[in-house]
């Protein structure tokens, strides 16, 4: 039983800073296979070239993100928002960046989450419907993902890189007026 805000502090400080952080955005997808790495690439890019504002984590989770969702779904303390970013196939032109609903997410990806987290999206839906977890999934259309390993994602891809980037900071800064100006 927690006896006091001490207590709670204590305990706080003992969660993943993945809980912890007002908004949670999660790079995912496998490197090793063409633009499904897409997802890493833009959590690197962010990590690396540019200012991540405060309150902020940014991750490249690969394919793990089931791990995270569930422990997120556990705690008392998680993130007011959650940003996926991935690449998937859903008929575009190779290269455009698009928001994804939960709901929208090709039937053949509720499986793997590549975006990499589905049956992931029943926690996504959970985490949005039960927690009050603002879920956005920025995806990028991919132009091939190969059979065999690969590390390099294709030049549309790579050139979509820094626009997702400044996709995730506009929705970033979003949430700090929105929190600033509560």
């Amino acid at each position: 039983m927690i006896k006091s805000d001490s207590d709670r502090s204590c305990l706080d400080s003992l969660l993943p800073e993945y809980c912890r952080a007002r908004t949670l955005v999660l790079g995912v997808g496998n490197p090793l296979f063409g633009d499904d790495g897409f997802g890493p690439a833009v959590a690197r890019h962010l990590n690396d070239d540019e200012r991540i504002p405060e309150g902020v984590l940014v991750m490249d989770v690969g394919t793990s993100t089931q791990d995270i969702l569930f422990n997120i779904l556990l705690s008392d303390t998680r993130p007011e928002r959650i940003i996926i970013v991935d690449a998937t196939d859903v008929g575009r032109e190779p290269g455009e960046l698009f928001e994804l609903e939960v709901e929208a997410v090709p039937q053949n990806k509720s499986g793997d989450f590549s975006v990499h987290l589905f049956p992931s999206t029943n926690m996504l839906k959970e985490l949005r419907d039960e927690c009050g977890v603002e879920v956005v999934i920025i995806s990028a259309q991919v132009e091939w993902i190969p059979v065999e390993a690969c590390v390099d994602l294709s030049q549309r891809l790579r050139n979509a890189v820094p626009c997702a980037a400044r996709m995730v900071l506009r929705l970033c800064g979003a949430a700090g007026q929105a929190a600033g100006g509560k």
